[in-house]
């Protein structure tokens, strides 16, 4: 598979595919991901993506589903609750063997987390070199070529940050469906608004959709529920603000792995009524990205 850094036309368009002024990675369109559910987890960095991402792999397992999931991080700490490690990446395995993947056995990169989740970290280039659309484009190459899609039901595709460039944009060419992670304040959903931005970009080309919003950290949605009836979003679950989430990061555990309480077994409860919701099928959404100003002058109070 080659990755191609370029301008996309669209035929029968003029311009851009992907946005005007765009720099898209696309992806070889014969390499898919099979019949696997496929989601895409974006939201501003340190909203608790990882851990949404993780307890969310584990709520899939918990129902049955045979789960991948597939940290786009080049910190690599997006599994290591599943773990309990952090596990090489991918392009720390392709360097040993100056990137002749046929050398790999499945084991190399691939490592089984807690309740049978299987767990990928794809990793980066160096801070300031390379893109990180490259390495998701080896990643997915990796796992077909070794056919570890054949038998997946769902793959949990874990981003870092804010959509900033086409290059971590790349996980939504592959996903049916993006889910933003985001708390009830300015910063998180500024942030998620050009989300949305990257989303609407991508849809004109690929088949991803918005699913919704998963609010994290949040005791209330009323600035989550303000923005999404502009756009046109939902809110697909709520996580309180326990302090149990964060020990379970100490810990480099799951949610599903703590000392049970009533707090923490609803918290549990919504991660499986919502694996179920993404399971059962979300309708899909287009929203309107907000002008930057526009959305500005909409959150707060009066």
């Amino acid at each position: 598979m080659t990755t191609i850094l370029t301008r996309r036309p669209v035929p029968g368009r003029i311009g851009n595919g992907d946005g005007e002024g765009s720099v898209q990675v696309q992806m070889d369109p014969t390499v898919s991901l099979g019949t696997a559910k496929v989601f895409a987890v974006y939201g501003k960095g340190g909203i608790g993506k990882s851990t949404t991402s993780s307890n969310l792999s584990v709520a899939f397992s918990k129902l049955g589903k045979r789960v991948l999931q597939i940290g786009c991080d080049p910190k690599h700490d997006s599994t290591f609750t599943l773990t309990k490690r952090l596990v090489p990446t991918v392009i720390d395995i392709l360097e040993t063997v100056n990137f002749h993947s046929e050398e790999l056995r499945t084991e190399d990169f691939v490592f089984e987390g807690y309740n049978g989740v299987m767990c990928v970290e794809a990793g980066g280039p160096p801070a300031g070199t390379g893109c990180g659309g490259y390495v998701v484009g080896q990643t997915v190459k990796l796992l077909k070529e070794h056919h570890l899609l054949d038998d997946t039901d769902v793959v949990i595709f874990d981003v870092l940050g804010d959509v900033v460039c086409g290059g971590f944009a790349a996980p939504l060419q592959h996903a049916e469906r993006a889910l933003i992670v985001t708390a009830n304040d300015f910063d998180s959903i500024f942030a998620m608004n050009r989300i949305v931005a990257a989303i609407h970009a991508k849809a004109k080309n690929y088949n991803v959709r918005l699913g919704g919003v998963i609010a994290n950290r949040s005791a209330g949605t009323d600035q989550i529920d303000r923005f999404n009836n502009v756009v046109g979003l939902n809110t697909l679950a709520r996580f309180p603000d326990l302090d149990a989430i964060r020990r379970s990061r100490l810990k480099k555990a799951t949610l599903f792995e703590m000392e049970p309480s009533p707090e923490l077994e609803a918290v549990q409860n919504e991660y499986l009524r919502l694996a179920a919701t993404l399971w059962a099928g979300t309708d899909p959404l287009a929203p309107k990205p907000m002008k930057d100003r526009d959305i500005f002058d909409l959150l707060g109070f009066d």
